[in-house]
This record gives C-alpha cells, sequence and structure tokens, in this order.
C-alpha cells in the first residue's frame, strides 16, 4: 500500500488534488446536512443574515476558493502549503457549486425544481475530478505509447479527433457525455455517433427535413428519460434533498 500511495499519488504530485477533491465532496455533503436542518428547524444551526440579506454559503466560498486557487499557484505541487491550498480551495468549491443553480438563475432556486443541477454539477465535478486523479487525461492522450507521445503530430491529430468527437455530443444536446468524453474518448465517440437530442442544435440543423430521424430522436429520448428520470430525481432527492412542493407547483 505504501509503495502504491508513493508511486501513484506522492511521485506525480497528485497529493493536492486528492485533498481538494476529498474537501470539496465532504464539504459539499456537510453542507447539505446542514442546510436541510435548518430546513426541517433541528439543530443549532440558522441562516445567516445581515439586516434583511441573507448571506447564502457561495459568498464564503468564493473567498476560500479565491484564496486556495492563489495560494496553490504561489506553492507549487509539494509541501505542506499546497496540501492546505488544496484543502482551502476544495472546500470553497464546494461551497460554491452547491448553490450553483443559484449562480445561473440569479434568484435563490435552491429549495425548487431548478435546484436540482446544483446537485448534477456537483456529481458530475467530483466524477470527472475523480478520473484526472486515477490519471486520465483530456483528450485520451494518456492512451499513446511512448514513440506516439515522441511524434508531435499524432498527439495533436488525437487531441483534435477526440475534442471533434466531444463537441459533436454537445451539439447533440449530450452535455454530460461531452463533458466525460474529454476525458475517455470512446464516450465522446459513442455520443457523436447516437441520435441527437431533439431539442439539440444538431436536430434543429440536420434533422429539419427528416421526419424519420426527427421521429426517432424524439421516441428515442422520450424512453430515455421515462427510463431514466425517476431513478435519477430519487438519487439526487437522496443526496440534496427533496425540492419544496410548493415552489415547484408554483414553476409550472
Amino acid at each position: 500500500m505504501g509503495d502504491w500511495w508513493q508511486r501513484n499519488i506522492i511521485e506525480p504530485g497528485k497529493l493536492p488534488l486528492l485533498l481538494a477533491l476529498t474537501a470539496f465532496v465532504v464539504t459539499f455533503l456537510v453542507t447539505r446536512i446542514i442546510t436541510r436542518m435548518i430546513r426541517a428547524g433541528k439543530g443549532p444551526f440558522r441562516n445567516i443574515e445581515t439586516g434583511a440579506v441573507h448571506i447564502h454559503h457561495v459568498v464564503p466560498g468564493v473567498v476560500l476558493t479565491v484564496i486556495g486557487g492563489f495560494c496553490a499557484v504561489a506553492g507549487g505541487q509539494h509541501g505542506f502549503g499546497a496540501a492546505v491550498a488544496a484543502v482551502v480551495f476544495g472546500m470553497g468549491a464546494g461551497l460554491v457549486m452547491d448553490e450553483f443553480a443559484l449562480i445561473v438563475h440569479l434568484d435563490d432556486v435552491y429549495w425548487t425544481e431548478a435546484g436540482r443541477k446544483s446537485v448534477e454539477v456537483v456529481v458530475l465535478t467530483a466524477a470527472v475530478a475523480g478520473l484526472f486523479l486515477l490519471g486520465f487525461a483530456p483528450f485520451g492522450v494518456n492512451d499513446l505509447s511512448d514513440d506516439e507521445l515522441q511524434d508531435r503530430g499524432s498527439v495533436i491529430s488525437t487531441v483534435l479527433v477526440n475534442f471533434l468527437f466531444a463537441l459533436i455530443a454537445l451539439a447533440k444536446g449530450k452535455a454530460r457525455i461531452a463533458i466525460f468524453g474529454v476525458i475517455v474518448p470512446f464516450i465522446a465517440l459513442f455520443g457523436a455517433i447516437r441520435l441527437a437530442r431533439p431539442a439539440s442544435p444538431w436536430a434543429k440543423r440536420f434533422y429539419r427535413r427528416r421526419p424519420r430521424a426527427r421521429a426517432k430522436s424524439q421516441l428515442r429520448a422520450f424512453h430515455h428519460d421515462r427510463r431514466w428520470a425517476g431513478p435519477s430525481r430519487k438519487v439526487q432527492d437522496w443526496i440534496g434533498g427533496a425540492p419544496d412542493e410548493d415552489r415547484v407547483l408554483e414553476r409550472h
């Protein structure tokens, strides 16, 4: 275990990334526990307010992210300072991303249906950071052999092709596949060759005069959403809490 830790975490300089990812996940989970307790009126925690202004936890999150980010840039990848900076950055990022939906909507949508976006983004961010920690490089460069890495043309062509696959997947309305496809090329290829989502830019551009493709895209999207929407909502509710029913109704 000690040899694995030294070879895979310490020597490549991945300890700050591991600490940042751990702090990010722990901070998000603790924050959700506290906010759910405040929502239920249990425990000693209360909302922080200055006069009539409610101080959202994205505010200290931005401060911690800025401090941790600048300290990490100044401190390098090794040493106690780098570890502390990584933890501070991870904590700040956890607080900020927990209110990602608030930033997008510029409104307090934390306990609404729109607030689910924060949980999705946090899970996606943690997964991508985990892939980096495991050694996956963007655009599949980690899949090249030593000889191919020596050839600049092979590296450039690999990056461009994988980036093109990711862009096509994104244009087809498959943002999650596109993001993961940047790290794992096969996923981007899978998203690129599949039918586009009905409301995606790709479908609007290329399926406009193809009624069969348009109908097939709508049918596939319907079955996909019907199959996965329920389990996805249950997982999000388990992680971040279910939205308020009255506020959900207000927005429909």
